[in-house]
């Protein structure tokens, strides 16, 4: 994001324009603990939570692991995931997690524009609550590593994080899965269009799958018309139901 300023040289009294880049809202984020003890953040700027205040840990690993990459992975071939909305990085650091655990090769391309800033996330909770503290240092690359850059985390999770908003993203048939995870359709409704969807269509590998959190009807008609089939599943604690799109 960028600010444009009008500033006046106190040395010569000539007015100038100065840019002034932003690179983060660090300054609007706060951390809050949601009901299984784990962390979300507060948008200053948006008015809501990153996650669902009924648990962060515990929408994450049922929406995006459960319901996304369990629903697609496989130990005999590589895996691509993008995430729309890498924020405070759990559903990444989870993804990392279960590639370890399950022996999968996992490439994870994570898009932001509001990203928080390395103190903020230093802060958060996530190895401990997932007793893996001995992950902590490869949780904080995943916030400190260079963007726009390809980087090995592990030997068999490979990330890279993108300044570029999902309204301009397009990779053709570069995943297997999409983590949905923008906030929800009344707080950014540009994000949650038939246009974007077809973006994402677009950007999944034949059989890949959209996950998201979010059920709301025009949404899914959205997705129906950029030509995936849905279907409705089982919500974590706070929702009834959530959404898993499949590009045919």
């Amino acid at each position: 994001m960028a600010k444009i300023a009008i500033l006046v040289s106190p040395d010569s009294c000539i007015p100038y324009l100065c840019i002034v880049m932003e690179s983060n809202q660090s300054e609007s984020i706060s951390l809050v603990s949601t009901a299984d003890g784990s962390h979300s953040a507060h948008s200053a700027l948006f008015g809501v939570t990153y996650h669902s205040t009924h648990g962060a840990i515990t929408e994450s690993g049922h929406v995006f692991i459960e319901h996304g990459l369990g629903f697609v992975k496989s130990a005999d071939k590589p895996l691509s995931v993008l995430e729309t909305g890498f924020g405070t990085g759990l559903n990444a650091f989870m993804t990392l997690l279960e590639a370890e655990k399950s022996g999968l090769n996992v490439h994870y391309c994570g898009l932001e524009i509001y990203p928080i800033d390395s103190t903020t996330a230093a802060r958060v909770n996530y190895p401990e609550m997932l007793g893996v503290r001995q992950y902590s240092d490869m949780f904080q690359a995943l916030h400190t590593c260079a963007w726009n850059l390809k980087v090995a985390v592990t030997p068999s999770f490979s990330f890279e994080k993108r300044d570029e908003s999902i309204t301009s993203f397009v990779c053709e048939a570069a995943f297997d899965v999409i983590y949905f995870d923008a906030f929800d359709p009344q707080t950014q409704p540009e994000l949650w269009t038939e246009a974007v969807m077809t973006r994402m269509y677009r950007s999944l590998r034949h059989g890949g799958v959209l996950v998201t959190y979010c059920a709301q009807g025009q949404f899914r008609r959205n997705l129906r018309s950029a030509g995936f089939s849905t279907e409705r599943l089982p919500g974590p604690p706070g929702k009834r139901e959530i959404t898993r799109a499949i590009k045919i």
